[in-house]
């Protein structure tokens, strides 16, 4: 008779709260995304994408995307609600020798720091982030305080999943990652939509294996819920802002989408007026 396999350690923690882990996961599309923003700014941005930006990000998580492109000579602002991330962003910044501003602060309301004092020419949250702002009118304060930060003809590049009300399936989606002996599956299950209230629930699980042991840990939260109708509609309560372009989570300049629900996750392209 043979030992039963154990059962990987499980513990319910945030994963915010471990940065390093969830960039693992992330940063295997930093590249593809640092240069889909480049090109999105020489298209749409009237600036090319080779020459400095003022690059803000909100919801910077561990700091990925503005460690890249501070790399690539842009000046990169970010902040985040989770003081472990912005730490970890600080931490990496610093070990590159690039600078950058980084700081704690909410979607809805972020304040920028006095020395911010000229407009930004690109702002950016790719992977759904902005979904966490719960109430419509935080989603719109959102938006019209970035706005407030660009100056004319700047861009906001926003990424967020889009919700189909009328299927009742549960989804999953996996990624994995290796990074310096550690790997990381992520598991990702989102339960069927409430219509009504428009939040959704989620599930992610890492199975971190590190020094010949498998962990997992447990995260659960809520989405704010959209459709393209939604979506139209939110944008309208912010004139500052056109939509120029829509494409979808490969980040393929040349594929061109529209903003309808005929796809699940969309980058808009929204230009400040």
């Amino acid at each position: 008779m043979t030992d039963p396999l154990p059962t990987p350690d499980m513990t319910l923690a945030d994963w915010y709260d471990t940065p390093f882990y969830y960039d693992i996961i992330f940063d295997q599309d930093t590249d593809k995304e640092v240069a889909f923003l480049e090109t999105m700014m020489q298209r749409h941005g009237g600036k090319a994408g080779n020459k400095p930006l003022r690059v803000l990000e909100p919801a910077c998580g561990s700091g990925r995307l503005m460690a890249a492109l501070a790399l690539r000579g842009h000046g990169v602002w970010g902040f985040d609600l989770n003081e472990n991330m912005t730490a970890y962003t600080r931490q990496r910044l610093e070990s590159l020798n690039s600078p950058g501003t980084v700081w704690e602060d909410r979607m809805e309301d972020f304040t920028l720091p006095r020395k911010a004092k000229t407009k930004f020419d690109l702002a950016h949250c790719l992977v759904s982030t902005f979904k966490y702002v719960m109430e419509e009118a935080g989603a719109a304060s959102h938006l019209q305080r970035v706005a407030d930060s660009l100056r004319p003809g700047g861009l906001y590049v926003l990424g967020l999943h889009l919700t189909d009300y009328d299927d009742p399936n549960e989804q999953h989606e996996r990624w994995a990652g290796n990074r310096d002996g550690v790997r990381v599956i992520c598991n990702t299950h989102t339960w069927p939509p409430d219509r009504k209230t428009r939040k959704e629930k989620l599930r992610t699980r890492l199975h971190i294996t590190q020094d010949g042991r498998t962990r997992i840990q447990e995260t659960r939260w809520e989405f704010r819920t959209y459709n393209a109708r939604q979506v139209k509609a939110l944008l309208r309560k912010v004139p500052q802002f056109t939509c120029v372009a829509c494409h979808d989570f490969h980040y393929d300049a040349e594929d061109l989408r529209k903003l309808d629900d005929s796809y699940a996750d969309i980058v808009l392209v929204l230009r400040r007026n």
